[in-house]
């Protein structure tokens, strides 16, 4: 089964920025009007705005659901004759004075989409539609503060029609910073960033980040939401890095990754090899913390029989805030082919200990659920984070040191706002 489209599998309708001074034609009278001139078209017209639009006014239209009903919605959720379904909302749209929206009834994109439908089925169909909407640059693109889900929620919904509607509005008005892909990050993020009128002084960005948050907290059940819900208050704002040393032992691994050879592999190293500075770490913890390093930060990794730091390494060594940012993030990362109960075990205990209560194998299959018969398993989570813990000198005598509670509230906010997406079958 196809990979589900990114940005129309969505719930709601989006709360789009109006591109339009005045108001559009009422939406009866331009029916009526065509029921009169051109009564074949009529029916076909009524179903196609009635899905297009939800009951709103023209007005409410973008480029952007005008496309995604011309390519996704018409040939997945309609019967029939799609190109007379196509050609009869354009005259409608065209009577509207809607020429532009108009235009991509019949255009030779929309046509070719719907032949791909027809000829080469919906997987091939939605592929092409992908390809077409990444053509238009009407979608916004995904940042730094913002990567955007696959699956919606209102505020999301909306953020995302907004900044679509922006981008839309930028070209029309012949903004030649939307022809490049910095511009149209740039716009993004000063549209979702700048506090706004019509959000009460709020901004779309922490908007979506609290909507996030807020189903993080209450989608997994009733001892979930009791364990969760007094983290929030304490994720809404970003976890700041600890004075002082952090992360000694990573900081070590990666400076040593751009020296000249770079870290000899395992099998040709000495595993006690001394710091710069004369203290030593164990073979456990060098170890959990170069796997970190290679695997989800992307930090290291090998060249022949050695690993050497990379880019994005050299980077996280010179800006102190990201690498506390990114390694906080990786406590949580889930192992390759984990599923949701261990990764959900993880977030559990990191809470748990985040809490200052103790993280044991009941306590946690109590939060998750669906343990029985499952205990090996979360013992086996248990055993990988307190590896990573102490991969990263965060946890003494069974808990957490104040770094290490700073770094799990780190943690549990990047899981919390991540993007939704939908899981693949495995």
């Amino acid at each position: 089964m196809h990979e589900p489209l990114r940005h129309l599998h969505r719930q709601g309708r989006p709360g789009h920025g109006r591109l339009r001074s005045v108001p559009a034609p009422d939406v009866a009278a331009l029916l009526a009007e065509l029921e009169r001139s051109e009564p074949g078209r009529a029916g076909h017209a009524r179903d196609a705005i009635d899905r297009l639009t939800g009951g709103e006014p023209l007005e409410t239209l973008t480029e952007l659901t005008v496309c995604e009903f011309l390519w996704y919605t018409l040939p997945t959720q309609v019967a029939g004759d799609r190109g007379a379904v196509a050609a009869a909302l354009g005259r409608l749209l065209e009577l509207g004075g809607l020429g532009r929206y108009a235009a991509l009834c019949s255009s030779p994109v929309t046509a070719r989409i719907l032949r791909t439908y027809e000829r080469s089925g919906e997987e091939a169909g939605t592929a092409a539609c992908r390809r077409a909407l990444d053509a238009t640059g009407l979608l916004p693109p995904d940042l730094p503060e913002l990567r955007w889900s696959s699956i919606m929620g209102p505020e999301e919904l909306g953020a995302h029609g907004a900044c679509s509607a922006a981008l839309e509005l930028a070209r029309v008005c012949g903004e030649p910073a939307v022809d490049s892909a910095a511009g149209r990050e740039a716009l993004t993020r000063r549209w979702l960033t700048e506090p706004r009128a019509d959000l009460g002084g709020d901004s779309w960005l922490h908007r979506v980040r609290g909507e996030r948050l807020n189903r993080w907290v209450l989608g997994r059940g009733a001892a979930w939401r009791e364990l969760a819900q007094p983290f929030e208050a304490h994720l809404h704002a970003p976890v700041p890095a600890p004075a002082g040393t952090f992360l000694a032992a990573l900081r070590w691994l990666l400076e040593l990754g751009r020296r000249p050879g770079g870290i000899p592999l395992p099998q040709d190293r000495d595993p006690a090899r001394p710091a710069p500075d004369g203290s030593r770490w164990s073979d456990g913890e060098l170890e959990a913390a170069r796997e970190l390093a290679e695997g989800r930060m992307g930090a290291l990794r090998r060249a022949g029989r050695r690993l050497v730091t990379t880019r994005e390494g050299r980077r996280l060594l010179g800006d102190r805030d990201l690498l506390w940012e990114t390694a906080s993030a990786a406590l949580l990362a889930p192992a390759p082919g984990e599923d949701a109960f261990r990764a959900s075990a993880r977030e559990a205990a990191l809470m748990l200990l985040a809490e200052g209560a103790p993280a044991d194998r009941d306590r946690v299959a109590g939060v998750v659920g669906r343990g029985e018969g499952r205990a090996r398993e979360v013992d086996a989570v248990l055993a990988d984070l307190a590896r990573r813990l102490a991969a990263f000198g965060l946890r003494t005598g069974g808990r957490l040191t104040p770094a290490g509670r700073s770094a799990a509230l780190a943690a549990l906010r990047s899981h919390a706002l991540r993007p939704r997406t939908y899981a693949r079958a495995s």
